[in-house]
Formats: structure tokens, C-alpha cells, sequence
């Protein structure tokens, strides 16, 4: 890991936000020319994400992609570590995708302006009713042919340890009644630690694993899908460098008071 000159780590944090406006300036007007909703995500992908690492030389490493049909609809689940998890996922992703995001980003310049144009899902962490409601949008895009970004710790580990995960995402994709593909990433929250804009040189890991089916799951098996997702990820995280996690199985009772919250996500400020 090799910290940047604050001078050059400045530099490339101012050019990265004028970087995300010149993105969403440009795809909004290539929505309009071309009357296509997916293009913003489209040029998400391959123009904007890329540059987050290679400002700072960091390599992107991204293991083999399971055999999967990209065409059909996927509730992603990820491991969350730094803000640049977003960009790193629109990149490895080989479909366009949709977050669920902190209603608050609805009312950023530029930002939301995207993410409403693009059809993000906003969600009222402190209104259970809206947050409802906000999920069952979410299970009609997804239904309609949407990809659903989700990070079920719904916050950023400071530590690198995979959290205990909320069920908002869970009920989501059984409701929808479409897979569920694992992901883990590694080396985000040592390129851009929590409350700096330091950016640092540092490899970037993810790997995907093997969908999950959700079809058909009612009561309790939905708390055993809750443990077989997070144990794959811990897994996948472990295989790619990460610390993982303390096993599903083995947290304490309660441990986490809020895990039955509707909220799934958390997406950077």
C-alpha cells in the first residue's frame, strides 16, 4: 500500500467529482438522443467506474465469472468497505445495474438527478411504511428485468470483517423470486479509507460466486438463506485475501439490534 502526495490525492479527488458530473451530464443527454433509459448505466460501466482506479494505478483483479445468464434479472449482494465499492461493482457487473440508496441522495445535484433518471430505488430508513413501500418498487423493477445492487451490512466495515447482515434485501429477493449472486470485494477500504480523501495505490480483488435460489422459500428458511449467503460471501472473501467474517451461525443472539431492519443498503454521502 503506498500513500499518494496529499498534493497529487487532492488532485484526484477534485477530478473524480468533476469527473462523476461530466458522466452524468453526458449520459443524460444520451438518454434523451436515444429515448433509452439503460444508457446511463450502459456508459456507468465502461467510462465512468474504470477511472477510479486507474488514477491511482490500482489494479482491478477479478476472478472468473460463474456461468451465469446475463440477460435474466440478479439481486447482487456485497461486501461493503469503502464508497469506491460502487464503481467497482458498475465494472464487474457484466449487466447494468440498479441500488437501493438513502432517500437523502434523491436531493443532491447531479447525483440524484442520476439516480433518479436512472431509475435507483430511495429508501426512508427512518419511515418503515415508505421503506415498504420503496421494496415493493424495488420487487416490480426487479420483476420488469432490473439487476438490484445491494450491501446487506447495510453500513461500511471499518475493520474489514464482514458484518451481520439486515434482511430488508432477503425479503426483497424472495419476493421478487430471482437469484441471488454473492460478491465479495478486498482492497477498497485500503485504497480510500473511511473519512479521507487520501486516495492510495492498492490492488482491488472481487470474486462472484454461483447464484442462489430464492423461488419458493417462505418462513424460516429464509433466516437459512440469510446464513448461506453471508457464509458464501465470508467465503469468497477469504478467498480473495479479505478477513471474512465470524460464521452466521456463530454470532450471539441480538447481537446485532437492528438486523430485522427494512432498510438493506447503505450508499456513500
Amino acid at each position: 500500500m503506498k500513500l499518494l502526495s496529499p498534493l497529487i490525492a487532492l488532485f484526484q479527488a477534485v477530478f473524480l467529482t468533476l469527473w462523476l458530473v461530466f458522466w452524468i451530464t453526458a449520459s443524460g443527454l444520451a438518454a434523451i438522443l436515444s429515448l433509452n433509459g439503460e444508457v446511463p448505466l450502459m456508459m456507468a460501466r465502461r467510462f465512468w467506474a474504470p477511472m477510479h482506479w486507474r488514477i491511482t494505478g490500482s489494479p482491478l483483479l477479478v476472478e472468473p465469472l460463474p456461468d451465469v445468464d446475463w440477460t435474466r434479472p440478479h439481486i447482487f449482494l456485497m461486501n461493503h468497505q469503502s464508497i469506491f465499492d460502487i464503481p467497482v461493482a458498475f465494472a464487474v457487473i457484466p449487466a447494468n445495474i440498479r441500488f437501493i440508496a438513502k432517500h437523502v441522495l434523491k436531493w443532491v445535484p447531479f447525483l440524484g438527478w442520476y439516480m433518479t433518471g436512472t431509475g435507483m430505488i430511495f429508501i426512508n430508513r427512518s419511515n418503515r411504511r415508505a421503506a415498504m413501500r420503496s421494496l415493493k418498487l424495488a420487487g416490480e423493477r426487479i420483476r420488469a428485468g432490473s439487476n438490484i445492487l445491494v450491501f446487506p451490512e447495510g453500513t461500511r466495515s471499518k475493520d474489514g470483517l464482514i458484518l451481520p447482515f439486515k434482511k430488508g434485501s432477503f425479503v426483497l429477493a424472495v419476493e421478487a423470486g430471482v437469484p441471488i449472486i454473492p460478491m465479495a470485494v478486498e482492497g477498497t477500504r485500503d485504497m480510500l479509507p473511511s473519512g479521507s480523501i487520501l486516495l492510495r495505490r492498492h490492488p482491488i480483488r472481487v470474486k462472484m460466486g454461483q447464484p442462489i435460489a430464492t423461488a419458493g422459500i417462505r418462513g424460516a428458511a429464509r433466516d437459512a438463506l440469510v446464513n448461506q449467503v453471508r457464509d458464501a460471501i465470508i467465503q469468497l472473501h477469504r478467498d480473495i485475501g479479505g478477513p471474512g467474517g465470524v460464521p452466521q451461525d456463530e454470532l450471539a443472539t441480538g447481537s446485532d439490534k437492528d438486523s430485522n431492519a427494512t432498510d438493506p443498503s447503505e450508499t456513500p454521502a
